[in-house]
């Protein structure tokens, strides 16, 4: 169970009613705009920072950011369109025109596309690519420009866990700012801030939102005055502020999260145990099962698991498409995080070098990836065993 500073700050904290008409769910503040009684009240509204333009803030959305700080342990919140949005606008926060970036060679692909595509061929930035576990390599990268460190914990795909604590010292010893993906664990069951991180991201398309249905990304700070650079230069200039419906779905989405996110973690804990002992199955990829490499990592950093993991097949990695395919409550599909179970050979097409550079094997191109959502887990496993007795 989540603490109780958690689960005020989920189903109370920034919500004043009095302001609503006492309405027990605030408003969605659809306006572009916000008008003054004079030329000199906008002036010093200006001044204040108070709501004046849709592009720089938004009621709403200042609700939402005002949560995910509490929850994160943060000193403020920047909500954006999208988790990339996010993702970009911490680097260009931090980053310059000749930066040197470090970064975990299994976070999202779409960040390490936005660094091959635009940040090395048009700011001249150099990325050198971690394991996310030796420390001492991670050392040994350092460059006298480098700025930033990129990080994902627990990473997809075979969900490697990186010393969250030790890479923030190495990275603070070097004035280096670290940056870290806290999506799956979500705030409730990881706190990076509280590790000595910089900027925390989550994508709201995820559990925060929880039902399938919003993109929008969300960073959070300990430092006032980097959050101020990232709101009113990074997000408020570039415009990728997200929407205020979506920070309305986001808030209702946190309501339930506490909830819905032991129920994940419930299930895939079943799940794990099942496909753990299959005779098909040659290895399961979980944070919450004993036979995690960095079991006593992972306790001392998390506190839940949620509902996503890998398993690798025995035999032909083909073993693995036909398996997926058979599949009848899983449904296929890139994301999670949502009510619904989705299942993805996320690795099928993958060459061998690329395969390398995750530090995987041939084999590996079969891993199949699995959210378990929140249909319970007798379904669940009844849907993989009829599945694997067609391999």
């Amino acid at each position: 169970m989540q603490n109780k500073e958690d689960r005020l700050a989920i189903t109370h904290l920034g919500e004043e009613q009095s302001k609503y008409m006492n309405a027990v769910v605030p408003p969605v503040f659809m306006n572009s705009l916000h008008v003054f009684d004079s030329l000199e009240s906008y002036a010093s509204h200006q001044e204040d920072q108070a709501y004046v333009y849709g592009r720089a803030a938004n009621p709403t959305v200042h609700i939402l950011e005002e949560k995910a700080a509490a929850l994160e342990k943060g000193a403020a919140a920047i909500a954006f369109s999208s988790g990339m949005a996010a993702a970009s606008a911490a680097i260009l926060a931090v980053c310059h025109a000749g930066s040197h970036v470090i970064c975990m060679r299994d976070v999202y692909q779409p960040v390490k596309n936005i660094l091959n595509r635009y940040f090395i061929p048009k700011m001249g930035i150099t990325v050198s690519y971690w394991d996310g576990i030796d420390l001492n390599r991670l050392e040994d990268l350092i460059q006298d420009n480098t700025d930033m460190i990129l990080l994902e914990s627990p990473a997809t795909f075979v969900f490697t866990v990186t010393d969250i604590a030790g890479a923030a010292r190495v990275a603070k010893a070097h004035g280096i700012k670290t940056y870290i993906d806290n999506t799956f664990c979500t705030p409730l069951f990881q706190k990076p801030l509280t590790m000595g991180i910089d900027i925390v991201m989550h994508t709201l398309s995820k559990y925060i939102g929880g039902h399938s249905d919003i993109i929008g990304g969300i960073l959070v700070v300990q430092d006032e005055e980097l959050g101020k650079l990232i709101r009113e230069t990074i997000r408020e200039l570039f415009g990728g502020i997200l929407g205020p419906m979506e920070a309305w779905l986001g808030i209702r989405g946190l309501r339930t999260m506490h909830l819905r996110v032991e129920q994940h973690q419930q299930t895939a804990m079943e799940v794990a145990d099942y496909l753990e002992h299959h005779p098909k199955v040659e290895r399961v990829y979980y944070t919450g099962l004993a036979s995690h490499p960095q079991a006593e990592l992972i306790k001392r950093q998390q506190s839940g698991h949620t509902g996503l993991m890998s398993f690798v097949l025995k035999g032909d990695p083909e073993k693995a498409v036909k398996a997926v395919n058979s599949l009848n409550v899983f449904e296929i599909g890139c994301s999670w995080g949502g009510f619904e179970s989705l299942a993805l050979c996320p690795l099928i097409n993958y060459k061998k070098e690329e395969l390398e550079f995750l530090n995987l094997n041939g084999h590996d191109s079969g891993l199949i990836r699995i959210h378990c959502g929140l249909e319970g887990a007798d379904v669940l496993i009844g849907d993989l065993e009829q599945a694997l007795e067609k391999i």
